[in-house]
Formats: C-alpha cells, sequence, structure tokens
C-alpha cells in the first residue's frame, strides 16, 4: 500500500454555524489532527481537497446557501488543522476532489496507489470523493471515524452501505487506527 490522505471540506466555513449542542463534525477534529501528524511522521502525503466556489456559482441556486467563496477566510483549512510544509491544498468546485481538478495527476505524480479519505459530510462530498477514486483506479479507504455528517444518521448510513461493498478489497471502510496498523505492517513487511 502506497496512500495519500486526503481529507474533505474541513473548512473554516463549514465549522462557523454555532449550535447549542456538540456538532458531529467538531468531534472528528482533534483525532484528526493526531492523525495527521502521524501520517506526516511516516511521509505519508497529506491533501485537503476544499470547497471554493464563486459567489454566484450554480451550486448555490438550491437550497445550499454560500460558503467556502474564493479569496475568502471562510475557504481556507480549518485553523485546527492547520497544513503543514509539503501538504497539497486542492481548491474544488464540486462535490468530488477529482472532478475537474487535477488530484489523479498528482497522486499519480507521487506513485502512489491508495487514498484514505476522511472529512466531511460522509453522504455527499466524501463518498463522491471515494467513488471517484475508485474509477480512477486506486485502491480506496473510507476513514470511519474522521468522517462526519451534521446528522450521525446519514454518516452511519452511508458507512453502512458500503461496508460489505462488492468492491471489496478495492474500497473499504476502517477505522483510522486500522489502516495506520496495515500501513505499518506493510511498510516493515
Amino acid at each position: 500500500m502506497n496512500p495519500a490522505i486526503i481529507i474533505v471540506d474541513m473548512l473554516e466555513d463549514s465549522f462557523r454555524e454555532p449550535r447549542h449542542r456538540e456538532r458531529e463534525e467538531e468531534k472528528i477534529v482533534q483525532p484528526m489532527k493526531t492523525f495527521l501528524e502521524r501520517c506526516r511522521a511516516l511521509s505519508i502525503p497529506v491533501i485537503f481537497a476544499n470547497d471554493s466556489f464563486l459567489k454566484e456559482d450554480f451550486i448555490f441556486k438550491g437550497k445550499l446557501k454560500p460558503y467556502a467563496i474564493r479569496g475568502t477566510a471562510g475557504e481556507q483549512v480549518l485553523h485546527d488543522l492547520a497544513p503543514e510544509t509539503g501538504d497539497v491544498i486542492l481548491p474544488k468546485r464540486r462535490f468530488s476532489a477529482f472532478f475537474k481538478t487535477d488530484l489523479d495527476q498528482t497522486l499519480r505524480a507521487y506513485g502512489l496507489d491508495t487514498v484514505a479519505i476522511g472529512g466531511i459530510n460522509t453522504h455527499v462530498c466524501v463518498i463522491a470523493t471515494a467513488i471517484d477514486a475508485i474509477c480512477h483506479d486506486f485502491y480506496t479507504i473510507l476513514l470511519e471515524d474522521l468522517c462526519a455528517a451534521a446528522r450521525r444518521e446519514h454518516h452511519e448510513s452511508t458507512l453502512n452501505n458500503h461496508r460489505r461493498s462488492s468492491l471489496f478489497p478495492l474500497f473499504r471502510v476502517m477505522t483510522s487506527q486500522d489502516f495506520m496498523a496495515e500501513y505499518e505492517h506493510g511498510a516493515n513487511v
């Protein structure tokens, strides 16, 4: 396994709306930070795939309110997860990090064959990126403990739909700990 980590839409604007209860998305921030530190220490590439829209973007003609507008602080990676030197920042205009971006070319330039994906929202941008990763011939792992959706049931139903996928072992759902154990075991063989 020669992986990259793709972190989807962990943006300032995604976390700006105050709520009275703890948000599901907020639960993954600290574990993700710790996981990314470990990945960097092992020289696993980290890619932040970020929504980056134009103010009058087509995507806002539905119910979605404008956010992550290019040139604003809101399109930046969440401060708690601040990218480090060597991380890749990938602006995206739609759900999948592969759609009309150079992600495929970037992964191939690094000689990678696997992507492990975390971020928000599990049932939209994370799964769209995962499906497109398979369509681009990459082994794909959904990091179940590093993904979230505003509603826990959306997150769980998406994961459950793919746990026993007919695409196994090309497409898997696993925890970040299991991913790391598998990676470190393979790296030492």
